[in-house]
């Protein structure tokens, strides 16, 4: 609270007395004042009968600040938090949950903190590029064991904070390397990509991706977009499970889009964040990145270990490139440091070492793809029974069978924003106002509840 202090100014400054027993301020005096008050912004002055008084305002040099509105997904929890009905559901975050929608700590990881303790090891600085164990499996995890562009050492692998830190990397790397350049970015996509690129100053445009009518993709809109886009451009693809929509490519349509990439001499740019979280096999998940890298083309890959390790509050992530030369990785590998060294100068070592115990121990990855089966396996039964619920309990026959068709944590359920905006007000069902839910937040118990939200919402509010 900002304070105010008042001053006599006949106590400060030399006063005269006339004859008639007025008070006045010496002339001299009176402009020295007035300079003052006029140098000093914070300062105001008063009359009280015949006294002048000067008030001091000690205001804040950060008033212009204006207030941020609310993040569009993380606001979503704090509204959540607020709200004390028994029924409510906060389908807003993907974070994975229990069938009691309780918070899970894999088994592996716990195992892998316990070496980590029985191996005494230190807190010492990583190096800038991150933990060299972490960056060699991660990498042989993205493009497979034995990928020439790992044994030709054409990938430059920098640990990140995160998926969101790693494509901040990147889009640096983008903005001092390629001036100009412009990112094509799904319509819709997830809500931080666009300030991810805006804050580092890297235009973007979108291309079709979604169509309303069939809640699906729109395949021709987002090859024609691409097709129109300058040449040399960077596509942001999502790798597996589409974030918002859950809605992929096949692999005969990854297929094409290579080709129209490779014509247009564009830079793909994968965002993987769900590799093997969304089909339970690492390996599918992977395949849309390994295609373009079988083609020899140079690429861009940002990858997270929140979801399919449950590392969300550890931060670890890489950012890979890949080059045509073994010389041009090691150098794009120094800048990626070099832009790293200022913002964060190196990147936390907890969550690299269970990564790398995880993927580095046989039997420890073996348990892993096993629990991330579980995990993938539960959201699918989640997915199969709200897709039962609704189709038996709406009487207007409208086809739900698109949530079927989608993949990973997310449904996007083609509620409009007002709609969302029932869902949350009358409900009690927290989510995005895109129409986006996470699957991942709710249990088979909850499925009946869900779809009488959903239906009521969508029949009866326009």
């Amino acid at each position: 609270m900002a304070s105010t202090m008042l001053s006599l100014v006949s106590a400060a400054l030399p006063l005269q007395e006339n004859h008639k027993g007025k008070m006045n301020l010496g002339s001299s005096d009176r402009s020295s004042f007035l300079r003052k008050e006029k140098r000093n912004p914070f300062m105001k002055t008063k009359s009280f009968g015949r006294i002048n008084m000067a008030i001091a305002v000690n205001t804040s040099r950060f008033e212009g600040v204006t207030m941020a509105p609310p993040d569009p997904i993380l606001g979503v929890s704090e509204a959540f938090r607020a709200d004390n009905s028994e029924m409510k559901l906060n389908l807003g975050v993907g974070a994975y949950r229990t069938e009691e929608l309780q918070p899970y700590v894999l088994n592996v990881v716990k195992k892998a903190e316990n070496l980590m303790l029985e191996r005494g090891e230190n807190k010492e600085y990583l190096p800038i590029e991150g933990l060299a164990a972490f960056n060699k499996v991660t990498a042989e995890l993205l493009f497979g064991a034995g990928n020439p562009v790992i044994e030709q050492q054409r990938v430059a692998t920098v640990q990140g904070l995160s998926g969101t830190g790693s494509l901040r990397l990147a889009a640096a790397l983008i903005e001092r390397y390629f001036p100009g350049a412009k990112v094509l970015i799904s319509s819709p996509t997830w809500g931080n990509h666009k300030n991810i690129f805006n804050d580092a100053r890297v235009p973007w445009s979108e291309y079709r991706y979604y169509d309303p009518k069939t809640v699906g993709l729109d395949f021709d809109g987002m090859i024609s977009d691409i097709k129109a886009a300058p040449e040399g451009s960077f596509v942001l693809l999502h790798g597996c499970a589409h974030n918002p929509t859950g809605i992929d490519p096949t692999p005969e349509q990854w297929e094409k889009i290579a080709d129209v990439i490779q014509e247009k001499n564009h830079i793909p740019f994968f965002d993987v964040a769900y590799q093997g979280f969304a089909s339970g096999s690492l390996d599918a998940d992977a395949s849309s990145v390994r295609l373009f890298a079988a083609r020899g083309m140079e690429l861009l890959v940002a990858q997270s270990y929140s979801k399919n390790l449950g590392l969300y509050a550890e931060r670890i992530g890489a950012i890979n490139v890949v080059c045509s030369s073994a010389d041009a990785a090691a150098r794009v590998k120094s800048q990626l440091k070099r832009i790293a060294r200022p913002m964060y100068s190196n990147p936390p070592i907890h969550g690299a070492r269970i990564v790398a115990n995880v993927v580095g121990d046989p039997a420890l990855f073996n348990e892993w793809k096993e629990e991330m089966e579980l995990m993938a396996g539960r959201i699918k039964n989640v997915r199969q029974k709200l897709f039962d619920s609704l189709s038996a309990k709406d009487k207007c026959g409208k086809d739900w069978s698109f949530i079927l068709k989608q993949i990973g944590m997310f449904s996007f359920t083609g509620l409009s924003k007002v709609q969302s905006e029932n869902m949350t007000n009358k409900w009690h069902v927290y989510m995005t106002k895109d129409g986006r839910i996470s699957l991942a937040g709710l249990s088979l118990a909850k499925c009946e509840y869900l779809a009488d939200a959903i239906i009521d919402s969508f029949h009866c509010v326009s």
